[in-house]
């Protein structure tokens, strides 16, 4: 009796459900060189675009999709739009992560009453596939949240975009679905941030790293991850802490010019089979010290996985009370030091990897320091 209850109270209070992550939106300086490159080096698809030819005149879109991963990539398309302004200030980034939701007008009525800042309003879009309801909300910087409704719609993607067929399709290379998405934010905001998912979202804090655990001997950073009621969306927040040296979220907000998405982490059932074929696509990732692999099983006990490939790859293994987890991080996929991509396999882990912030950030400082940055 008192497990119902108790899932009871959560039905009741969850007035925010969400499905999972929609679509993550990348503003970019050139869409279709991007939709290139997502499909060349990840193992993205051709989905669905948008531009001039669907009846949008000021922007092009290209959608790609691998098992339940959908990328928006857009670009504008005279130098006067706010996107181009966006462009300038942050570089290539995440503008949008969109939320799937059972009803887009529902939530955003229930956010806009706790205090959430609207980037739009609810719109209902139609063609001959059914209907989009969709609404937004801002949250840290400039980044977005929509809430996308598509349960009466049966299109490539939403009206206004056409299916977009191509001859070129690199094989997918096992990316499943987006894990969480991390966000920077400036000091002494992350608490701030962590009260608007609370308040405005109905998230919970699961868990909370201090500048004690997230430290080398040159930065630190904390971070506290937020969770929605069913655990299908996850977002950690960083802010920086003091330290000898500039911290990676301090670099990140120099050259973002803001707070924003600093790393987008992808699932996968098969992390040495999915990093081997984005390596040999030429995705670069961070690297950590072989010394790092010589206590592995008495750090995190005994894995399923051979430890040569894992460090061969550079691929960081951590442990929790339900399970352990694989993950490894690229470098920024762009010139500015900002986006990168976490590609991770969970063994029952529900955590984050803490027991590899050391080394992480070690291998993140070796970069900043190569550029000038640390």
């Amino acid at each position: 009796m008192e497990t119902q209850s108790a899932e009871t109270k959560t039905q009741i209070t969850d007035f925010l459900p969400l499905n999972g992550t929609d679509f993550v939106e990348l503003y970019v300086g050139n869409a279709k060189q991007a939709a290139h490159f997502y499909k060349t080096a990840f193992g993205f698809q051709s989905m669905a675009y948008a531009g001039p030819e669907t009846g949008v005149k000021d922007r092009a879109s290209y959608v790609l999709v691998q098992n339940k991963m959908r990328l928006v990539l857009t670009t504008p398309l005279k130098p006067d739009h706010e996107i181009s302004a966006h462009l300038t200030k942050h570089g290539d980034g995440v503008k949008i992560i969109a939320l799937w939701v059972d009803d887009a007008y529902d939530a955003f009525e229930q956010t806009i009453k706790r205090g959430a800042r609207q980037y739009m309003e609810p719109k209902t879009l139609t063609d001959e596939h059914g209907e989009i309801r969709m609404s937004g909300i801002y949250t840290y910087g400039e980044t977005v949240h929509l809430f996308i409704e598509r349960k009466n719609y049966s299109g490539p993607f939403m009206p206004g975009y056409k299916k977009w067929e191509s001859h070129y399709n690199p094989e997918p290379v096992g990316l499943l679905y987006v894990d969480h998405c991390v966000g920077n934010v400036g000091w002494n905001q992350m608490n701030k941030w962590v009260k608007f998912y609370e308040d405005v979202m109905g998230f919970r804090n699961i868990l909370t790293f201090d500048d004690k655990q997230i430290s080398t001997e040159y930065s630190a950073l904390m971070s506290k991850v937020m969770s929605n009621g069913n655990g299908y969306v996850k977002f950690p927040i960083n802010e920086p802490a003091e330290g000898k040296k500039k911290s990676q979220v301090e670099e990140y907000l120099d050259f973002y010019g803001d707070e924003g998405v600093q790393h987008v982490a992808i699932a996968t059932h098969n992390i040495v089979d999915t990093v081997t074929q984005l390596q040999n696509r030429g995705v670069e990732f961070l690297k950590v010290p072989n010394t790092y692999y010589d206590d592995l099983e008495a750090r995190v006990g005994k894995i399923d996985e051979d430890v040569e490939p894992l460090k061969e790859l550079g691929i960081l293994v951590d442990r929790d009370d339900e399970g352990y987890l694989l993950q490894i991080f690229t470098k920024p996929i762009e010139d500015r030091p900002t986006l990168f991509f976490e590609i991770i396999q969970r063994k029952g882990a529900k955590s984050f990897g803490a027991g590899n912030f050391k080394a992480l950030f070690e291998a993140l400082e070796r970069e900043q320091d190569a550029r000038g940055n640390l």
